[in-house]
């Protein structure tokens, strides 16, 4: 699933981001969502959310639920 509609994320998931510093190289980085930070319904880009470490990105593939 990508990350372009916040319906599809929730905080406890675990996720694939792109953090701002990699967006060129496309490096992703994998965590689980803590806060999501996008306050519309959907971006072309990315759902931008928090991870539980701190480290803040766009979605780029939600990968399964962690509850």
């Amino acid at each position: 699933m990508n990350g372009q509609n916040r319906k599809d994320i929730r905080p406890g998931q675990r996720v694939e981001i792109v953090l701002k510093k990699d967006q060129r190289t496309g490096k992703r980085t994998i965590g689980t969502v803590r806060d999501i930070l996008t306050s519309s319904a959907f971006h072309p880009h990315g759902i931008k959310v928090r991870l539980a470490d701190g480290q803040v990105g766009r979605v780029q593939e939600v990968l399964a639920d962690e509850q």
